[in-house]
């Protein structure tokens, strides 16, 4: 009886630690085409089976959230074919793990929102940086229509280098210049309002959301 506790305390921290450590981020590849990574922006990215099985439950879109792209399953990323050069992309995935019971036995679950792009300037998922304007480097985190102010954001920039930074209480922020090429920045919020969550109802919800763009 105590192993079987021992082995379920573990899965719970096994889970809150990936949902803490982990992100999933888009990146446009070949013309026409991207891709989407999860693991560690800043380092070790999943492969093999960990990719796999997102394929199914991750949606990815352009202009419109009801018309998601179609995704092809790769070693280490999702491909999406055909994708439109003059929209920004984004991403939803609400099933990476399934709904776990914290040490404070309150029950979580996970819901991934990433974009990329930084053309337009509206809200479109419950957790998402917003440019000032169009190809601005300033950008305001917004969790589900309102400014999430003081906030902690990690900026990666093109040569790997990671800086914590945080939103002011209007949540702005400015991504420093570091030159050209990708930068991708993360956020995490716990929403600590009973919710369904992918048909479960849970207690709370950890949301991360990732922006990377291209500086050119």
């Amino acid at each position: 009886m105590a192993h079987r506790a021992f082995f379920a305390l573990a899965l719970a921290a096994t889970a809150i630690g990936s949902a803490q450590a982990h992100q999933l981020w888009i990146e446009r590849a070949a013309p026409g085409t991207a891709r989407v990574y999860v693991g560690d922006v800043d380092g070790e990215r999943d492969r093999g089976d960990e990719v796999a099985k997102l394929g199914a439950s991750t949606r990815l879109f352009a202009a419109d959230a009801a018309a998601p792209l179609p995704l092809a399953v790769r070693e280490d990323h999702l491909l999406a074919a055909s994708v439109p050069a003059d929209a920004d992309l984004r991403l939803i995935n609400d099933q990476v793990w399934k709904p776990w019971r914290g040490k404070d036995g309150v029950l979580k679950a996970a819901v991934f929102n990433a974009r990329e792009g930084r053309r337009d300037t509206r809200a479109v998922l419950d957790y998402e940086f917003v440019p000032e304007q169009a190809g601005a480097s300033r950008f305001r985190l917004v969790f589900k229509g309102q400014p999430a102010g003081s906030r902690a954001v990690t900026v990666v920039d093109p040569a790997g280098w990671s800086r914590r930074l945080q939103t002011d209480a209007d949540g702005w922020l400015t991504v420093p210049d570091r030159g050209v090429g990708r930068y991708v920045l993360i956020a995490a919020h716990t929403d600590r309002h009973p919710q369904d969550v992918a048909g479960t109802r849970v207690e709370a919800v950890d949301y991360t959301a990732t922006l990377s763009y291209v500086a050119r």
